[in-house]
């Protein structure tokens, strides 16, 4: 599991909202598997509307710059981005995500990691976490607008049913150029390593972090 603090600031954020205020949406159940359709109940943005379209390259190029999801997902492929909206009495009962997707030009891909991306100020609405099961139980988030949070796409997880107010996210799915996440860990750790050594630890870091791409990637 991975949160990120800081993927949209205020602005952002208010950019993102004011842009979807005005754009259209459809049933949620139209885009999802057929398991996931029967027990998803919430509003998605049409991805073909002009405003919407530009609002996903706006988040995407969001995550792409930004230094922790480049060191810890390591995309190599995007889905497109779905912004979906929950009003009261709306949920998405546990369901797991689908395995294989459509990347942005339409070609299938492995989905490695799944993240949800918060736009509503938890004040703002009632219910709504979202939860996500591992071993150790579920987790429960609901943060504040502009985080997001990265998980394995194979967890189940679900979204609790909103009782008062409006929650907006916007949500996609990666697959990773390393396809397991302890490998992305062993990484992300020595490149943190590397960032403090002196210049001969550094360059041995180096060669190792490169043999351990060459050995775990995978396009």
């Amino acid at each position: 599991m991975i949160e990120i603090a800081d993927l949209l600031d205020r602005e952002a954020v208010l950019a993102c909202r004011d842009i979807l205020a005005r754009a259209p949406f459809r049933d949620g159940a139209l885009t999802a598997g057929a398991a996931a359709s029967r027990v998803k109940r919430n509003q998605q943005a049409k991805g073909d509307d002009p405003d919407v379209v530009a609002l996903s390259r706006r988040v995407r190029l969001a995550l792409e710059r930004h230094e922790v999801v480049q060191r810890l997902v390591r995309p190599v492929r995007w889905s497109n981005l779905m912004f979906s909206r929950y009003a009261k009495g709306q949920e998405y009962g546990l369901h797991a995500d689908n395995a294989v997707m459509s990347d942005s030009d339409g070609w299938p891909f492995r989905t490695d990691v799944s993240f949800t991306l918060f736009l509503s100020d938890p004040e703002t609405y009632v219910g709504g976490a979202l939860l996500v099961s591992d071993r150790a139980g579920e987790r429960e988030y609901r943060p504040e607008a502009g985080r997001i949070v990265f998980y394995p796409t194979g967890y189940l997880h679900r979204v609790t049913p909103v009782t008062a107010g409006e929650r907006l996210a916007c949500v996609g799915w990666v697959q990773s150029f390393i396809r397991r996440p302890d490998q992305r860990e062993v990484l992300f750790d020595l490149e943190r390593l590397r960032a403090a050594a002196t210049a001969d630890t550094a360059l041995m870091l180096d060669k190792t972090i490169g043999n351990l791409l060459r050995m775990w990637g995978e396009v």
